[in-house]
């Protein structure tokens, strides 16, 4: 008996649907990504500086007072590619939802604020147009009055490497001591918190640099918690799966331990077939099952 081929997993109607032609699914479906997970390029410059040069207790209380250091406290996080890239599989630009099987679902800002601490009312985080409007030039004199850093190079616009701030942390890291002034201790607390904003909150796919547009907010570190920064991180985040939903991507960016942390609520049953996962159209939901069936010996390592 012939068998009809296998239906198209994707939306049965498109009212609202409508970007599905150009949405990784689609692609996945006809075998152009059904076994290249995504990855995120950014180097370890933070967690690897931290790991050999351990904040001063001085500077740990500067990082407690901005309510940023729960994050440094949790570190690294192995991220999981598989299960990353089949979330983002079943994300929607359309709607800003994970279309699964048992229904629709999402990060919300409840799970920044609960999950990382980062606050989800208060000031907006806005620039203003002279900020937007600056030069290169003026970047780095912004930087080397509120870091004490000034970075080589008259090429980049207002981004800096992150690497570049690393080292000089490292230069500094001898000198930070319980009887340094004040102004020096925010210095370096400043070069540290452009470290978590361009390594982990908001990393771009470049993986090298972090904008200069940071030290905006930067420049007063006591009024650092009065702004919604859970808010920006989500939506940064939302904007890094849209880009990554379409087309034939390879990267992806944005603070992706919230992604992987937050799966939690959205568990995949152990068993595909139970779920209407098609072994053909999803395989990374597929390995991620096998990953977790202690039965399975398709142990496939991204």
């Amino acid at each position: 008996m012939d068998f009809p081929p296998p239906a198209h997993p994707g939306p049965a109607e498109d009212q609202l649907l409508v970007l599905q032609s150009d949405h990784r699914s689609s692609f996945v479906w006809e075998g152009q990504l059904s076994m290249q997970p995504l990855r995120l390029r950014r180097p370890d410059d933070l967690w690897e500086f931290i790991g050999e040069h351990p904040f001063h207790v001085r500077v740990v209380a500067r990082l407690q007072a901005t309510g940023f250091y729960t994050i440094f406290e949790l570190g690294r996080m192995q991220l999981d590619w598989s299960l990353i890239t089949a979330l983002v599989e079943r994300w929607r630009p359309e709607t800003h939802t994970f279309h699964l099987p048992t229904g629709e679902a999402t990060i919300t800002l409840e799970d920044v604020q609960v999950l990382y601490g980062l606050r989800v009312d208060g000031r907006a985080v806005a620039l203003p147009q002279y900020i937007r409007s600056m030069t290169r030039a003026q970047f780095l004199d912004m930087m080397m009055h509120f870091t004490s850093y000034r970075p080589q190079g008259d090429d980049g616009g207002s981004r800096v490497a992150l690497s570049a701030i690393r080292d000089h942390m490292a230069f500094l890291h001898p000198d930070i001591t319980g009887e340094m002034e004040d102004l020096h201790i925010e210095r370096y607390t400043r070069l540290a918190l452009l470290l978590l904003f361009g390594c982990v909150l908001f990393p771009n796919t470049s993986g090298s640099k972090v904008s200069m547009r940071f030290l905006h907010h930067l420049q007063e570190l006591d009024g650092l918690p009065q702004y919604s920064w859970g808010v920006v991180v989500l939506a940064y985040l939302y904007r890094s799966m849209c880009r990554a939903s379409m087309g034939p991507a390879v990267d992806i960016c944005g603070f992706l331990p919230l992604l992987q942390v937050a799966d939690g609520p959205m568990a995949y049953s152990s068993d595909p077939a139970s779920c209407g996962v098609d072994d053909a159209a999803h395989p990374h939901i597929k390995r991620r099952l096998d990953d977790d069936d202690p039965n399975s010996n398709d142990k496939t390592t991204p």
